[in-house]
């Protein structure tokens, strides 16, 4: 596997650096083509690692491909590009733009779909929790609400339970009675006025 990134991707990557920077274009089109193949290639090992794993020697002949394609003596991945793949891209050149073309609007249709789905989802949830956030908060308060009156009752003095003492009527009663005397002198003031008036 290091081989493999080494020879395969980390010097090749490498080169076609120096091909951007010095602008050869001759440079650029040969790793241009060493990518397609390598990309093609390595879409392809995806499925050879699984069925042929087995196969003697399968990962040093790996390296050896890609050796033959990276030499300038061989010129391997020029000879792919101009022999198979650009012949044959060029001929199914509509038809992928096509299916790229569609694939792009079915993907975006389905993020739209999916992202809708998503904000009604979370948007349930938000309520839900809100919901659910209100009512213990409003469960929280009537216990703090009902606490705060026991400790209001405890702190002050107690209710009455039963008959008043008789001391407290008698208190009462004379608390109550010049009130209620003050009240009828007022009235029979009144009434007595009326009364006194010298009949003609």
């Amino acid at each position: 596997r290091p081989a493999w990134l080494i020879f395969g991707t980390l010097y090749p990557a490498y080169y076609s650096y120096k091909a951007v920077k010095s602008k050869d274009i001759k440079e650029y089109v040969k790793w241009m083509m060493y990518w397609i193949i390598f990309a093609l290639f390595t879409t392809a090992e995806t499925f050879t690692d699984i069925f042929l794993c087995w196969f003697p020697f399968y990962y040093e002949l790996k390296i050896a491909f890609v050796a033959w394609l990276l030499s300038p003596y061989t010129k391997g991945s020029s000879l792919l590009y101009r022999k198979f793949v650009h012949p044959t891209l060029s001929s199914k050149e509509k038809e992928i733009d096509d299916c790229l073309v569609q694939a792009k609007d079915r993907s975006y249709d389905a993020l739209v779909h999916f992202g809708k789905r998503g904000l009604n989802v979370a948007a349930t949830a938000a309520v839900m929790a809100a919901s659910k956030g209100q009512g213990a908060l409003s469960e929280r308060l009537r216990s703090f609400s009902m606490q705060d009156l026991t400790t209001i009752r405890g702190d002050g003095a107690p209710a009455p339970s039963g008959p008043p003492p008789p001391g407290s009527g008698r208190a009462s009663g004379k608390h109550g009675q010049p009130k209620m005397s003050r009240s009828a002198s007022e009235s029979a003031g009144s009434s007595g006025t009326d009364l006194s008036l010298p009949a003609e």
